[in-house]
């Protein structure tokens, strides 16, 4: 499962969810929307079915918001975007009967988490081979270098019909650029002995050439 969230990507596209959306990748969208504090209630929904749940990002007439965590199956804890994951909850404005969409880049996120692993050469957590993704101690430090690749994946998808001079096509391309620029610095901690320390780092930089 990826490192990176959909609420990650909002730190770096405050407008993605709004503008930048397909129908196969919504988990929801209702009225009648209403948030009080960082409650969000909406009556007859059916939040665990939808697989919504924290990381997940809400917009509710037209604002994003974060979603902190599913409390019942028809209401969610949300926050305006926090500076941290685990940073204090924002209390977003007051809605009453308001409209929600909730869709996930879920599947541009995961594309990004594996070709990541790949090129460390650590194996998906069902592959059942070590080292495996659930070694990886430092997970946190590749949820920046996730979130661009994923990025540059959906700028790059909604740009097919644009054409090369739009602007999703531009921002496509700086997030190749900046993804391959993270990647480059960035290092994966590995646990070998299952000690829960690493005991090896990898580079997605570095080419192994072996003697023949």
């Amino acid at each position: 499962m990826s490192f990176a969230k959909d609420r990650d990507l909002l730190v770096y596209e405050p407008l993605l969810f709004r503008d930048v959306a397909w129908s196969g990748q919504r988990l929801h969208e209702s009225g009648g929307v209403t948030v009080a504090g960082t409650s969000l209630l909406v009556v007859g929904a059916d939040f665990v079915s939808a697989g919504i749940d924290a990381g997940h990002v809400a917009v509710v007439d037209g604002l994003a918001l974060e979603i902190v965590s599913r409390q019942t199956t028809t209401q969610l804890e949300v926050s305006l975007l926090r500076a941290k994951r685990d940073g204090a909850n924002l209390p977003p404005p007051a809605v009453t009967n308001g409209t929600m969409t909730v869709c996930s880049f879920g599947p541009q996120l995961e594309m990004a988490h594996e070709q990541l692993l790949r090129c460390a050469g650590i194996e998906l957590s069902d592959a059942g081979a070590t080292p495996g993704e659930m070694d990886i101690t430092n997970s946190a430090d590749l949820i920046g270098v996730e979130a661009l690749g994923a990025l540059h994946l959906i700028f790059a998808a909604a740009s097919a019909m644009a054409g090369p001079n739009s602007l999703l096509w531009t921002k496509a391309k700086m997030y190749r650029k900046r993804f391959a620029a993270h990647r480059d610095r960035a290092m994966v901690e590995v646990d070998l002995n299952g000690d829960g320390s690493p005991d090896a780092i990898r580079r997605f930089n570095t080419l192994q050439f072996v003697r023949g």
